[in-house]
């Protein structure tokens, strides 16, 4: 009998914000063993994400979580880093992937299997409405970590996001160490050319 093939679904969370990481995931999923109400990661509510969070990494075949910081990105620029977390979550899977279902419209370079992108693919495909669960859940964690070191940016209220209370607290207090320099709002509000 042959063998099912094994997909991985991947995604990202944390491509806009002007603060923290770009988190970017691949899950493959066990058909034996499905996970009821997974969905669009920014469809559900945060206690759904966070339950369904421990029970993606039980039940699947095989994840991974990649972390791309805000230096690596002011270095390579958000869409290369986010291309590099995709590429290098896939790469790390402990099982090898035969083929990558990526939520977007580009495929990121150097994948070791075959690939397709899917624009809106997390509200289309449950192996990519997984991974923007692990991308999303690990994401907001990780600011909230920051905002106890940080506690004048209110990380946890906005997650890094451009909204106002954000900038007033970059006024203040111009930017901390996760702030990404190479975004337009940093730079100007800080006064900063680009490098």
């Amino acid at each position: 009998m042959p063998r099912t093939r094994l997909i991985a679904g991947v995604d990202e969370a944390g491509r806009g914000p002007l603060a923290g990481p770009v988190v970017c995931a691949a899950v493959i999923l066990d058909a034996k063993r499905p996970i009821d109400g997974l969905g669009d990661s920014k469809a559900l509510s945060e206690k759904k994400r966070e339950q369904l969070f421990p029970l993606i990494q039980e039940y699947s075949l095989a994840w991974k979580i990649i972390f791309i910081e805000a230096g690596d990105i002011d270095r390579l620029n958000i869409f290369k880093a986010t291309m590099e977390g995709m590429r290098r979550a896939v790469c790390e899977l402990k099982i090898n992937a035969d083929h990558a279902l990526i939520d977007g419209n580009k495929i990121p370079p150097g994948l070791p299997c075959s690939a397709e992108a899917l624009v809106k693919g997390d509200a289309r495909e449950t192996c990519i409405m997984a991974a923007s669960i692990l991308a999303k859940v690990a994401r907001d964690a990780y600011m909230l970590k920051l905002d106890a070191q940080f506690p004048q940016y209110d990380f946890a209220r906005h997650k890094g996001y451009p909204t106002a209370a954000h900038f007033k607290a970059l006024k203040l207090h111009g930017p901390c160490v996760e702030h990404r320099r190479s975004f337009a709002p940093v730079r100007e509000l800080i006064g900063l050319s680009l490098f």
